[in-house]
C-alpha cells in the first residue's frame, strides 16, 4: 500500500492510476485528517444518474402496488433468494 500526498498525486496522476490498474492500493492524504482510497471503476459498479435512480424507485413502488413482489418469510426463504 501506498500513501502518498495529494500534490505528489497531481504531479504524478498517471503514475499512480497505472499503479491502482496493477491491483496496487494508493492512499492519498490530503491535508491531516482526510484520506481517499483510489479504485478503478468497472463495468459491474453501479453507476447511476439521480433521474435513473429516483426511475428506478418509482418502478419498484409500481410494481410492489401491483403486487409483483417476492416475499421472503423465513430465514431459508431468505438464503434460497439470496444463495441460489
Amino acid at each position: 500500500m501506498l500513501i502518498i500526498s495529494s500534490r505528489e498525486f497531481r504531479d504524478n496522476q498517471k503514475k499512480y492510476f497505472d499503479l491502482v490498474d496493477n491491483g496496487e492500493q494508493v492512499i492519498v492524504q490530503r491535508g491531516k485528517d482526510r484520506s481517499y482510497k483510489l479504485v478503478p471503476v468497472t463495468d459491474s459498479d453501479v453507476c447511476m444518474t439521480e433521474e435513473e435512480f429516483y426511475e428506478k424507485i418509482d418502478r419498484s413502488i409500481r410494481q410492489a402496488k401491483e403486487g409483483k413482489v417476492l416475499r421472503v418469510s423465513s430465514d431459508d426463504d431468505l438464503k434460497k433468494l439470496l444463495y441460489d
